[in-house]
């Protein structure tokens, strides 16, 4: 190891001891390190030198993506409380591991800045818990689903102002559209000439997409607590591979629970990677659908009204195409929003994403057939 790399490791953990010391914790300091695959904030896992204390997720928060960071946290903060309350009334929980615990600052705040302007906060880390990137099995798509349910089920009643929005408009596919047309107007990097086809299926669909915002604009759906972010990997499971704990809460806010239902399905029950290139191995799989919604419907039933249940199975189309959208137009725009590790690598992810919704079109019948008859 070059001394250089030394030094900004000794950097590294002088600055987690010091932010560590700034929170009302437990236990001792005794070690920090760079902590799971997120790629919107840097995260580390602190240790402390006691046996009987807990550990510790310490973050640092990305504030040009969540720019009004005490909103976001106030959000979680509100999240948490009520979560836990309906963890404590029921029997059997174990509440510091099936719902995220912040840990306040010493000025009772739930997060700190640093001496360079940085925002941090702290959770209490989740033992023996489980994380897959990949469903391999109907059991675990269940769980995944049941997860998600319980979540949104036991978030109905939170009372209080509705939630703030801590990116707004984050599955609005028509404002997704407007940032697309603009994009493709000012084609900052001459890209728009190669992205013909990619295009097409995206303009060809956009109207059909819109349905879900049409019934909220007409009362037939609510608005709800929702999470946003529902790829797998944001479900913890324990150590037996049952539902756990839902993580990453940045994006808790008001919204259909389509997003949610669908961007699950499309991450748990795709064949392939977000960005595979050869289209020919992307596929939804029916079986882990199936089971996804078994779980989810199960911790819903008695929540949702008769209309959000009738668009379940339309939800994986919907956001399965903003995703691709919002792929497509960061890749014309030239690659600023996500992190690509090759050339052409947002293209890639856009056209993986419209296979899958074209594998979605063609099974459209028998994942309604499905959800209609789980909906109860």
């Amino acid at each position: 190891m070059h001394s250089s790399d030394t030094r900004q490791e000794k950097e590294s953990e002088r600055l987690l001891r010091e932010v560590f010391s700034k929170f009302s914790a437990g236990g001792t300091f005794l070690k920090g390190y760079p902590y799971g695959s997120g790629h919107i904030h840097d995260t580390f896992l602190v240790e402390t030198a006691e046996s009987g204390c807990d550990n510790y997720i310490l973050q640092k928060l990305n504030n040009r993506i969540f720019k009004d960071i005490p909103s976001l946290q106030e959000n979680i903060e509100r999240v948490t409380v009520h979560l836990r309350e309906k963890l404590r009334k029921t029997e059997g929980s174990d509440v510091k591991r099936e719902c995220l615990t912040l840990v306040p600052a010493l000025d009772g705040k739930t997060w700190i800045s640093d001496r360079q302007g940085n925002f941090w906060r702290m959770y209490i880390f989740i033992t023996n818990h489980r994380s897959y990137d990949i469903v391999d099995s109907a059991g675990k798509a269940f769980q995944g689903g049941k997860a998600i349910g319980r979540f949104q089920a036991m978030l109905a009643d939170l009372g209080g102002e509705p939630l703030h929005e801590t990116i707004p408009f984050f599955h609005n596919v028509e404002k997704r559209l407007e940032a697309f047309q603009l994009a493709c107007g000012s084609d900052p990097e001459r890209r728009l000439k190669d992205c013909g086809p990619e295009t097409e299926d995206i303009l060809s669909r956009a109207e059909k997409m819109k349905i879900i915002l049409r019934l909220g604009d007409e009362g037939k759906i609510p608005l709800r607590i929702t999470h946003n972010d529902t790829k797998f990997n944001n479900i913890l499971l324990d150590e037996n591979d049952n539902a756990l704990c839902v993580i990453d809460l940045d994006t808790v806010m008001p919204g259909y629970v389509h997003y949610d239902f669908g961007d699950a399905i499309r991450t748990a029950a795709n064949t392939a990677a977000e960005d595979e290139t050869d289209l020919s191995k992307v596929d939804l799989n029916i079986g882990l659908y199936e089971a996804y919604a078994m779980g989810y419907l199960g911790e819903t039933r008695n929540t949702l009204n008769d209309t959000e249940k009738e668009w379940l199975a339309f939800a994986p189309q919907l956001i399965t195409y903003i995703i691709g959208l919002r792929f497509l137009t960061d890749h014309i725009d030239g690659d600023h929003y996500f992190k690509i590790h090759r050339e052409n690598h947002n293209l890639h992810r856009a056209r993986a994403q419209m296979q899958l919704v074209k594998s979605m079109e063609k099974q459209y019948g028998e994942m309604r057939k499905i959800a209609q008859g789980l909906k109860g």
